[in-house]
């Protein structure tokens, strides 16, 4: 069996260790020999790819990023896209295709998969959103960065006595927020499920101020939305694949904290950071996993499936899965985290 491997979307830390995964396995236990496409879909696109041996994946295992490249490009959105991918398929006499993305790549993947091309899914993005498995790849290592900054910055909120907006990624889902959030020791947490009250916030730094403490650390989801005529917010412009480019609510908030408080309020982006650098310890394991589950799977014909964690068990659910809707922070656990407000 000879497979085509890409990785599409945002870059997170763990796809490397994903690649390495399948290539080792693939070709000790089933005897696949596999290509890799570059930069994702645009890889099929232009037919651009590179040898993927044990050789080329050897040492990549705790390197951040992807050897193959990543990019947000989606067949759907050229002319004869899908026509293209079946014939550089079929050029590079390829059994299917093994796709790590998020919901975008995911997304072209079932698509291609209703009308024939075979593809074993692997669920990859740091917002965590991906229905049908209880974690992706990236998110933890997004967490772990996101909890340092937020320890670090306690130290120069306490010593100015400052509140610190600290933003950090999650369009549609508050996952890195809350985890990371209630690990630093947040007295407040902004994410896109609970809209939230300017007017709440600022009560609650009020309090926390005049009973414990002079400085607090407010955690912001990117996408975090104000509650209905609490306060205006400048749209955000859209990328190139119809999502909001989203980054930089904590800049339009920071203003409106200290004219309300009186109190110095700072503001830390962390940005693309949270994709970059080496991944924590657990990734590295679910990524391996992972690999390991989608080279079986495709051995075993489980095509228009993507492999799933579900609990501690490694499973495989169907694609569309997991994007027919998003995995949400639970009402439940933001209300563990509220206990600490304030």
């Amino acid at each position: 069996m000879r497979l085509g491997i890409l990785t599409g979307g945002g870059d997170c830390p763990g796809l490397n260790a994903v690649i390495r995964a399948v290539v080792r396995r693939g070709i000790r236990f089933h005897g696949m020999a596999f290509v890799g496409f570059q930069d994702g879909w645009r890889g099929v696109l232009d037919g651009a790819t590179q040898p993927l041996g044990i050789a080329d994946t050897t040492g990549i295992l705790p390197r951040g990023g992807t050897i193959l490249g990543s990019s947000g490009a989606n067949p759907y959105r050229h002319e004869d896209g899908p026509a293209t991918v079946v014939a550089t398929i079929a050029e590079h006499e390829l059994d299917g295709l093994i796709v790590i993305g998020g919901e975008g790549t995911l997304g072209a993947a079932v698509r291609l998969a209703d009308e024939g091309v075979r593809i074993v899914g692997i669920p990859k993005t740091i917002d965590n959103d991906l229905a049908g498995t209880d974690v992706t790849v990236g998110f933890h290592t997004a967490v772990q960065v996101a909890t340092d900054a937020i320890d670090r910055l306690h130290t120069t909120a306490e010593s100015h006595d400052r509140v610190m907006l600290v933003e950090v990624m999650g369009r549609y889902a508050g996952w890195i927020a809350v985890y990371a959030g209630m690990a630093g020791g947040a007295d407040t947490i902004l994410i896109p499920e609970q809209p939230f009250d300017i007017d709440g916030i600022c009560d609650h730094l009020r309090h926390r101020h005049a009973s414990r403490s002079s400085f607090s650390i407010v955690v912001v989801a990117e996408g975090a939305v104000p509650a209905d005529g609490t306060l205006e917010l400048p749209e955000a412009p859209f990328d190139e694949n119809g999502f909001p480019r989203l980054g930089g609510l904590a800049n339009h908030l920071a203003p409106e904290i200290e004219k309300r408080t009186g109190f110095q309020t700072r503001v830390t982006i962390l940005g693309h950071v949270q994709r970059g650098g080496t991944p924590v310890s657990f990734d590295r394991v679910l990524a391996t996993r992972f690999g390991v589950a989608a080279a079986d799977l495709a051995a075993a014909g489980g095509w228009g499936r993507m492999v799933a964690r579900k609990a501690q068990d490694i499973r495989d659910v169907p694609i569309t899965e997991a994007v027919s809707e998003r995995n949400l922070v639970p009402v439940e656990l933001y209300r563990e985290a509220e206990v600490f407000f304030g």
